[in-house]
């Protein structure tokens, strides 16, 4: 009687139906990849021919297959979540062992830890930095973590300004022509220096307005990462009497929190010495020293050569290294080291424009808290903190394996390595055939529930025609029984 086939249908169209009500039931979990049942027929097994005859013992469930097709992205404007688009799996760990998973809700922990819901922490290849130079530990996992400490702060070594200097500006301290500005009373008339001679011109004085063209101003910071004001005067130098005209040449004059700054002595600031006396000191207004730049543009109105004056070896006028000038280093009142600047004018321009600030970079920053962090689709992970600064905290760690089907299923959206799935790789987003990251995103799941519901429908008709297999082979049964 056929009692057993058709039993071995009810189980099979109860195991489909679990399949697809299982499907159904994740249509919203995050990474999820739906399965599906598969069948094969039952033959009792046969001498010679016989099984030429046998009309079968019905049918089992041979597997339950997951199918590994990308989910829909779905974004959430929630730094921490990430989605993986294209192969692979992001890799976590707990003190049970080490995980895979589609399933990038990640979150903090009262630590710092980057984890899922269920505690697995998220794996990183760690970053080395050597110079300037980031590279990243793919031999090496580690957990990613964020600093909830203090970021500490860098002190500014250097000072890019892009300024367009105004080329038809009426040059305010041009009194008498020749020798009408810049920096030394000292400079005589007749000494081929006439152009660096203010004495019969206007002294500069930061306040006094008349005496400069325009002003700009920058913060800085010192090692402790306490702010400083550095505050720059731009005055134009113009003589038309002069064997050189000066209506291409400008002068600044550079102060932190209102104190002048001076060129660096430092022999690695000039390339070469410039004209004139040698043992001239510079300007000196009540008890301070200062000494500007001296900026010299083409006539297409780029920048040229930067010239600036020592008092000590290497003396006198010197033509500085790049169009930079290192200044001396300026105590603090902080308690931090002194501050020493390089500003570079290379990015200079004195076109017929108006005056205008086009860029004041530097490179120090302050202290600063962590404000969160950045995942780029290359999985790099920067941490980001509220002074600007970012710091490289490694790359996101990807897996793969030959054959994802043969994983072990655990739960929880997890998958670990199985001898069936072949040996894991780990590697890069973006590199070979893993797939990138999108930060701000989840995976959604793969269930179309429209197939579901036929495929339920269809389960249900298999279960409803295996029962009527039983009832019939009942009903037969009957009969025999009722034969006298």
């Amino acid at each position: 009687m056929p009692f057993r086939i058709a039993l071995s249908g009810l189980n099979s169209a109860s195991n489909d139906l679990k399949v697809t009500g299982n499907n159904i039931a994740n249509a919203s979990t995050t990474g999820f990849k739906r399965s599906r049942a598969e069948f094969v027929d039952v033959y009792a097994a046969a001498y010679g021919a016989i099984a030429a005859t046998t009309p079968g013992n019905g049918v089992r469930t041979s597997n339950i297959r997951q199918l590994f097709s990308q989910g829909n992205v779905e974004y959430t404007d929630n730094a921490t979540d990430l989605a993986v688009t294209g192969q692979g799996f992001f890799v976590v760990a707990d003190d049970k062992g080490r995980f895979l998973t589609r399933n990038g809700a990640f979150g903090l922990d009262r630590d710092g830890f980057v984890q899922n819901s269920t505690g697995q922490r998220l794996q990183i290849f760690p970053s080395v930095t050597v110079g300037n130079v980031t590279t990243y530990n793919t031999g090496s996992l580690v957990d990613l973590q964020l600093s909830n400490t203090i970021g500490a702060p860098e002190a500014t070594t250097k000072v890019n300004v892009n300024v367009n200097l105004d080329a038809d500006v009426i040059n305010k301290q041009d009194v008498n022509g020749m020798g009408a500005t810049l920096y030394d009373p000292l400079w005589p008339a007749g000494s081929g220096n006439e152009d660096f001679n203010p004495a019969a011109g206007v002294t500069f004085d930061e306040t006094d307005p008349t005496t400069y063209n325009h002003v700009t101003a920058t913060t800085t910071y010192d090692t402790l990462g306490a702010p400083h004001v550095l505050t720059m005067y731009w005055r134009k130098l113009e003589d038309s009497s002069a064997t050189l005209p000066l209506n291409n040449t400008w002068q600044t004059y550079a102060f932190v929190d209102g104190q002048p700054m001076q060129p660096s002595s430092d022999p690695y600031n000039a390339v070469a010495p410039g004209p004139g006396p040698a043992t001239v000191p510079p300007l000196a207004v009540g008890t301070r020293e200062m000494s500007p730049a001296v900026l010299n543009f083409g006539v297409d109105g780029t920048m040229q050569t930067a010239e600036y004056w020592s008092n000590v070896a290497p003396l006198g006028r010197q033509l500085s290294a790049n169009n930079s000038v290192i200044y001396e280093p300026m105590p603090t009142t902080t308690g931090s080291a002194p501050v020493q600047i390089s500003i570079d004018f290379s990015d200079l321009t004195q076109f017929g424009s108006d005056f205008a600030v086009n860029e004041l970079n530097q490179d120090g920053f302050t202290t600063g808290r962590l404000a969160g962090f950045d995942v780029e689709e290359d999985g790099v992970v920067f941490s980001r903190y509220t002074n600007g600064n970012k710091e490289v905290m490694g790359m996101v760690a990807m897996a793969n394996v030959p054959n994802p089907q043969g994983l072990a299923k655990r739960g929880d959206s997890l998958w670990s390595e199985a001898f069936d799935a072949g040996d894991t790789v780990l590697g890069q987003p973006g590199t070979s055939n893993f797939g990138l990251i999108q930060a701000g995103a989840l995976e959604g799941s793969t269930v179309e529930l429209a197939d579901e519901l036929v495929q339920m429908i269809i389960a249900q008709r298999n279960y409803q025609a295996n029962s009527q297999v039983i009832s019939t082979a009942d009903q037969i049964t009957q009969t025999l029984l009722n034969i006298r």
